[in-house]
């Protein structure tokens, strides 16, 4: 197994095992990071649903308040409004030809995707690719809709979907460790409403098990549920 470095120790040491109100933790985070580079701050929920049933899967979309830090690269697929979606700032636009060179190279070279309603069976052809990858568009996440431009505005400004794992736990990146303190606390607190909202009925007990907070580099830190 691979010793973790001095200062990765040095942050745990510091941190230790007891939790954290949120905003406390946010600025041990900032004060404890060394990484070289900007990292990801993450949130990661326990949560305490059996992931095997259906009806206890969460599942939804949030949009952060300050986005994730990260740059979106939007998918449009439509023959009907290809120019609205250009306007509107979309990475890449295309039609059939689009959907035949996904399915000829399998390469999907974007972060989310969006179809227009009229577009949708064409879509389908792709949907063995698009949909293992998350990228599939679907009325649910609202990425199927006639309202390219809104829907494009919201997933450069920060809209995501999530979905709990095979273990029982939901992830989401918040921001970068350079943002202040007050723009990671908004972004957290966004998400735990929508975490909160998203509680499946028939739950006994604890549905929030517990809540880390660390950066891409760093350790855990543990949050007051």
């Amino acid at each position: 197994m691979k010793t973790k470095s001095k200062k990765y120790r040095a942050a745990k040491d510091r941190i230790g095992n007891k939790p954290y109100q949120i905003a406390e933790a946010i600025g041990l985070l900032k004060q404890t990071v060394k990484g070289k580079f900007d990292e990801s701050v993450e949130i990661h929920f326990n949560l305490g649903i059996d992931p095997k049933k259906s009806e206890q899967i969460v599942k939804g979309i949030v949009t952060l308040p300050h986005g994730t830090g990260r740059e979106v690269k939007v998918a449009v697929f439509t023959e009907s409004k290809q120019a609205e979606a250009k306007t509107a700032g979309a990475d890449l636009v295309g039609g059939k030809e689009l959907i035949e060179e996904i399915i000829k190279t399998g390469k999907t070279d974007f972060d989310a995707a969006v179809a227009t309603p009229d577009f949708m069976r064409e879509i389908t052809k792709a949907a063995k690719i698009l949909g293992t990858r998350g990228l599939m568009p679907s009325p649910k996440n609202q990425t199927v809709t006639a309202d390219v431009a809104g829907i494009i505005k919201k997933l450069k400004l920060g809209q995501v979907n999530f979905r709990n794992d095979t273990a029982g736990n939901v992830h989401q990146i918040i921001g970068k460790t350079s943002w202040n303190e007050n723009q990671l606390l908004e972004n957290f607190n966004a998400f735990l409403t929508v975490i909160r909202k998203a509680r499946p009925k028939g739950i006994k007990g604890a549905f929030i098990v517990s809540i880390t907070l660390c950066s891409t580099m760093g350790p855990g830190i543990k949050i007051q549920t």
